[in-house]
C-alpha cells in the first residue's frame, strides 16, 4: 500500500510518499510543491495543483493522508490555509482515492515525537523511522512524511473499545520501533 502524506500550504506543499512493506513503512519520495508569494492565491493553488497532479500520476498513491487543521490566531491565515487544502482532498477524489485526515497532535504522536514537540523532533523521529538522513529541506516535508506514517500506523493498530486495550495497541507499536527510538518514547 502506498500513501501519500501531504502538508498544505499555499507557497509551500509539502509531500511524502510512503509504501507498507510487510513489516515495515519504507520511504518512496517526497519534496515540498512550491509556488511564488508574489502571484495571487488563485494562480499560487492552481500551481501546486498542476504540480501535485504530476506527483499523483507519476506514484500513484493508494491513499492520501492530510495533516488536519489547527487553530490559527490569524482568521485570514486559517481561511487561506483552508483553501489550499482543497486542492490535495479535490485530487485525490478526482483520483478515486479516499482522504484520510489527521490532528497535528496525533501525527507527532504517531512517529513519537510529543503532541507539543517542535518540528525538529518529528524530522528527527522521520528520519529514523524511515532510515533517512535529517536532512528534510523544508519542515514540509518531515510532517508530509510524518502524516502518511501516521496513517499507516493507524492502520496496523487494531481498533480498541477500552482505554487498556489502547495502551497495550501502543505498548506494542512502540515494541516495534527500533531500541534507540524505544528508549527515546519511554
Amino acid at each position: 500500500m502506498r500513501v501519500l502524506g501531504i502538508d498544505p500550504g499555499s507557497r509551500y506543499l509539502g509531500y511524502g510518499l510512503v509504501e507498507w512493506r510487510g513489516r515495515a513503512a519504507a520511504h518512496v519520495t517526497s519534496g515540498v510543491l512550491k509556488a511564488e508569494a508574489s502571484q495571487p492565491l488563485h494562480r499560487r493553488l492552481l500551481r501546486l495543483s498542476n504540480q501535485l497532479q504530476a506527483v499523483f500520476e507519476l506514484y500513484q498513491p493508494d491513499a492520501v493522508a492530510v495533516e488536519g487543521v489547527f487553530t490559527h490566531k490569524n482568521a485570514r491565515s486559517a481561511l487561506i490555509l483552508g483553501h489550499a487544502r482543497c486542492v490535495p482532498l479535490l485530487l485525490a477524489a478526482q483520483a478515486g482515492l479516499e482522504v484520510y485526515e489527521y490532528a497535528p497532535s496525533r501525527v507527532k504522536k504517531s512517529v513519537g515525537a510529543g503532541g507539543g514537540d517542535s518540528k525538529d523532533s518529528v524530522a528527527r523521529m522521520v528520519a529514523r523511522l524511515l532510515s533517512l538522513p535529517n536532512d528534510f529541506q523544508r519542515a514540509d516535508v518531515s510532517d508530509a512524511l510524518a502524516v502518511a506514517l501516521c496513517h499507516v500506523h493507524s492502520l496496523r493498530m487494531p481498533r480498541a473499545s477500552t482505554s487498556g486495550a489502547r495502551r497495550g495497541a501502543a505498548d506494542s507499536f512502540l515494541a516495534r520501533l527500533k531500541p534507540s527510538v524505544v528508549r527515546a518514547a519511554s
